[in-house]
């Protein structure tokens, strides 16, 4: 599942294989952009910020993109069949004299000015994994609203940039809470080391083809997750089973998985 360490790694994948390269080959597969043609311009850089890709070309333009719940960047070689999917699903290609990226099921994908990036990633809080990052702001944004869900605010990227559905569910158990206690209700010492700890999480896995929060992913096969996806599974810290439940996000239901022993607060 995209988020943001995911997101990370997908842009020093394309960056590694695109910039500083002059573009042979430019494909945008979505009507908007059908017409607009990149060849020959120098890819300048690929930057994450939070869960968006903006992919910087020369002339003042912006690729940007959004994985969603399914969308993917890959990397190919000349001589590599491309495998991410149907070509059908392909959204974009981006090509330069040794190396093709192929992005496949990209929900959102629009050409714009470099200088108006701010349109569509200026709403975004503090970066977990970025430059920007400021950990005070990012608390002080969660705790704007002292009523809401924790799941809720710690989902809501305008407070902090990077967390999704995998980071909500587990920092919630590492904070000993359910997602459902009100942000206002988060003891003062949790709530102030909240901002440190998804960052921790979010850097410790960004170079990591397993995502994991117990450390036990090497040895231990199917315990890389405290909670996130094994409803009914005894719990890791106690043996209690994992409960789930959907819990909205202000768009949509998401799955979200707890422990009734461990955690402390309201649940469905």
């Amino acid at each position: 599942m995209p988020e943001g360490d995911t997101v990370w790694r997908t842009a020093h994948r394309l960056h590694t294989a695109l910039a500083g390269k002059p573009l042979t080959v430019s494909d945008l597969r979505v009507p908007r952009f059908a017409t607009a043609d990149l060849t020959g311009r120098t890819v300048l850089d690929v930057t994450p910020r939070g869960k968006h890709l903006l992919t910087r070309v020369e002339g003042d333009l912006t690729l940007h993109s959004h994985l969603k719940m399914d969308g993917a960047w890959k990397v190919f070689t000349a001589d590599q069949r491309w495998t991410g999917g149907p070509a059908h699903q392909i959204r974009a290609i981006l090509g330069t004299a040794d190396r093709t990226a192929v992005g496949y099921r990209l929900p959102v994908l629009e050409l714009l000015r470099t200088a108006d990036e701010a349109r569509v990633v200026g709403h975004l809080g503090p970066d977990l994994l970025g430059p920007d990052w400021d950990p005070d702001l990012a608390l002080a944004r969660l705790l704007r609203d002292p009523a809401r869900p924790l799941g809720e605010a710690l989902l809501d990227q305008r407070n902090l940039a990077g967390i999704g559905n995998v980071y909500k569910s587990e920092l919630c158990f590492l904070l000993g809470v359910t997602p459902w206690l009100p942000v206002g209700a988060l003891p003062a010492g949790r709530a102030a080391g909240l901002p440190a700890l998804a960052k921790k999480l979010l850097e410790a896995n960004r170079d990591r083809p397993v995502r994991t929060t117990t450390g036990r992913y090497a040895r231990h096969p199917g315990q890389d997750l405290f909670v996130y996806g094994r409803a009914r599974r005894p719990c890791l810290r106690c043996g209690t089973p994992i409960r789930g439940a959907d819990q909205g996000d202000g768009s949509r239901e998401r799955p979200t998985y707890w422990c009734p022993a461990c955690q402390a607060g309201p649940t469905p």
